[in-house]
């Protein structure tokens, strides 16, 4: 008999995850696996972020706290919405939650009801579309591939709508592209948006520090559309914080209830001692953030100049975050002795097995014939993983 419900047996595994698994795997078993398919920052959480974790230890921050986070973490971040971006949120509007991953598939439980459609620009993250899954809705998949600089136009969102539209999700800069869209080109799509009050706007902003562009500008801006935007966010990418798990959303106030209510029957809230830390990132000097965009933007000139050098790839210069996403279709169908590349899966799999470089397989993102990579890494490994790459790459034929 299968124990297991329907509503799970429908969910696809992680893939960024189930790669990071097998290249550790690997490792264990005494091979150097070059890891570039986690998308997490290989930085440390600064020390000042940790001093007031354990401050909060020693000051007994150790009982249940509020299910949607502490009123001084909601102001702390309501201010960096109005200081940083411009946007005024109530803390009541503000619900803090384990990861924005939580409050991304929060928002999507909270709004759409089955049969609804959310629309997602893809390439996209693996489990934006799972997530709707959950929520019963309808994925409507709007493509751009790297002739478009992986941004959707007007027109194509124009045409994705329909009278059963509910959600559009937004994430710039994007995982797994990188790509940033300009203020221009948000507001010809927010100019689309004004035209369909009945569609909800879900911004996922996780990436907004990570950007060279000197700032990235979000859907989140526009004030038409305000009474109807969620923006999530939290402290992973831009503080080094992937593991203390603090995400949160801004959202209209009902939105933000029916979060509250949905939160409180199946987490409740979220660690009291890493929202303290959170609270201290927010509030305390944010040098170590652009420490480590300027980082990431060295990487970044790094990994595409030598991705360049491997013949048939084609690739863009991503605006933010830190992947790179090449179209590497040219390598289907090639083969190395009795091994034939048919899929982009194959051909991760093969840099995997022979180049021992752990990359994510594009169809993940819903773009089969491309590849990411998470350049989150030192500029040692970046250098010898696209070496190892190229010439595992020459091999085929």
């Amino acid at each position: 008999m299968d124990f297991i419900s329907e509503r799970i047996n429908n969910l696809t595994p992680s893939a960024t995850l189930a790669m990071s698994q097998k290249s550790a795997e690997l490792r264990a078993a005494g091979i150097d696996v070059i890891n570039m398919s986690i998308g997490e920052p290989d930085f440390n959480t600064p020390d000042f972020i940790k001093e007031a974790a354990k401050v909060a230890i020693d000051e007994n921050y150790t009982h249940y706290p509020p299910v949607p986070g502490y009123m001084t973490l909601r102001k702390a971040i309501s201010e960096k919405l109005s200081r940083e971006n411009g946007v005024d949120y109530a803390p009541e509007q503000i619900v803090v939650g384990n990861g924005a991953k939580q409050e991304l598939c929060n928002a999507l439980l909270a709004t759409v009801n089955p049969g609804d459609e959310v629309i997602i620009p893809v390439p996209a993250w693996v489990s934006y579309m799972d997530m709707v899954k959950l929520a019963e809705g309808k994925v409507v998949p709007v493509y751009a591939g790297v002739e478009q600089n992986f941004k959707i136009t007007p027109e194509q969102l124009e045409a994705a709508i329909t009278p059963r539209s509910r959600v559009v999700m937004f994430n710039s800069p994007s995982n797994p592209t990188g790509s940033v869209y300009s203020r221009a080109e948000l507001a010809a799509l927010a100019a689309v948006l004004e035209r369909h009050p009945h569609v909800l706007i879900l911004a996922d902003d996780i990436y907004e520090h990570i950007n060279y562009v000197g700032g990235a500008p979000s859907i989140a801006q526009f004030e038409s559309l305000r009474d109807r935007m969620m923006i999530v966010n939290g402290v992973s990418k831009a503080y080094a914080m992937t593991g203390w798990r603090i995400g949160w959303i801004a959202a209209p106030l009902a939105i933000a209830k029916g979060i509250i209510k949905l939160q409180g029957q199946y987490t409740s809230s979220v660690s009291s001692i890493a929202m303290k830390a959170a609270e201290a990132a927010y509030t305390g000097s944010q040098d170590c953030v652009e420490d480590m965009r300027r980082a990431f933007e060295r990487r970044r000139d790094l990994i595409v100049e030598l991705a360049k050098e491997i013949p048939g790839w084609v690739v863009n210069k991503p605006d933010g975050a830190f992947y790179l996403f090449p179209e590497v279709s040219a390598y289907i169908g090639k083969r190395y002795g009795d091994r034939e590349i048919k899929s982009s899966g194959d051909y991760v799999m093969y840099l995997l097995e022979e180049a021992h470089v752990a990359a994510v397989d594009g169809a993940a993102f819903c773009a089969p014939g491309y590849l990411r990579l998470s350049y989150a890494t030192s500029e040692d490994n970046i250098r010898e993983a696209m070496r190892r790459i190229r010439e595992a790459s020459a091999k085929l034929g």
